[in-house]
């Protein structure tokens, strides 16, 4: 699925052609994704400006000019596709298509079907059943070592259970939070309450710099995922554990034939890898 770095650059890549430019017409392919679309889901988006394409965690936020607001989730495997033009054909997973009064074709293709659309207006936004429950932002000012240590005060569960969980931490998942517990020296296993204010510290600063670095590459595609452009993210050449199961770490001087190299557990369902030389 992607996560935030991904959400973000593909937010990035549809801003400049969306911001500022009217929506002449929008075509629903298909009545539902993962749950069904509003009602009159085309009929409220056709005629409206766009005012902004911001993300909120992991979700694509329009902001129109009537004060509607259009969240679009990815799923496991939806893209956002800019063409210049329209296409003679459409795919058979091309489910949602928009077009601006540039002539610009985006179009929401997801295989899976797992992503969703919905609308509300800019004065709920914060009420919503999908965002109303969420933590901060990783890269906002609201994050940093001292807010993090109160959203994990008393939890006795994994430190990578707990930055999984979106009311800690808006936008996290697997990769990004494996790398970011490698890098500053954390166990995934070890309890988030018994952390120090030191190590919650290192912990926020990592996964800010994590995140910064992934967007920087245009994330990590390891499957489904591409940036609007089409082009593939390339972050997946940093991971310095995620998906490096025996390997070693960067600057790895440990001997891998007594150690194993990068080791790799199940925690919730969930891979993750982690160097047991470096993380206490």
């Amino acid at each position: 699925m992607p996560e935030l770095p991904e959400v973000e650059t593909v937010c990035r890549g549809l801003a400049p052609h969306l911001e500022g430019r009217r929506l002449v017409r929008v075509e629903q392919r298909r009545p539902n994704l993962r749950t069904p679309f509003p009602p009159r889901f085309c009929e409220r988006l056709t005629g409206r400006r766009v005012e902004s394409v911001r993300r909120r965690a992991k979700y694509i936020l329009m902001h129109l000019d009537d004060g509607g607001v259009l969240i679009a989730h990815l799923g496991m495997s939806g893209r956002m596709i800019i063409a210049p033009e329209r296409p003679d054909a459409f795919d058979k997973h091309d489910h949602v298509v928009f077009e601006t009064d540039a002539g610009t074709i985006v179009t929401f293709n997801d295989a899976r079907r797992f992503g969703l659309m919905d609308l509300t207006v800019a004065d709920a936004l914060g009420d919503h059943p999908m965002l109303r429950n969420l933590g901060p932002e990783p890269l906002g000012n609201e994050f940093s070592g001292p807010e993090l240590a109160r959203r994990l005060a008393g939890k006795i569960t994994p430190i990578k259970a707990a930055l999984l969980d979106q009311s800690v931490v808006a936008g996290l998942g697997n990769i990004y939070v494996s790398e970011a517990l490698f890098q500053s020296g954390i166990l995934p296993t070890r309890s988030a309450a018994s952390l120090s204010a030191e190590e919650v510290d290192r912990l926020a600063a990592a996964v800010r710099e994590v995140l910064e670095r992934a967007i920087a590459a245009g994330g990590s595609s390891l499957r489904d995922y591409r940036q609007a452009s089409g082009e593939l993210g390339y972050f997946q050449h940093q991971f310095a554990v995620y998906d490096r199961e025996g390997e070693g770490c960067p600057d790895c001087d440990c001997d891998r034939a007594r150690t194993g190299g990068i080791q790799r557990i199940v925690q919730s369902g969930r891979s993750t890898f982690f160097c047991a030389a470096r993380q206490r």
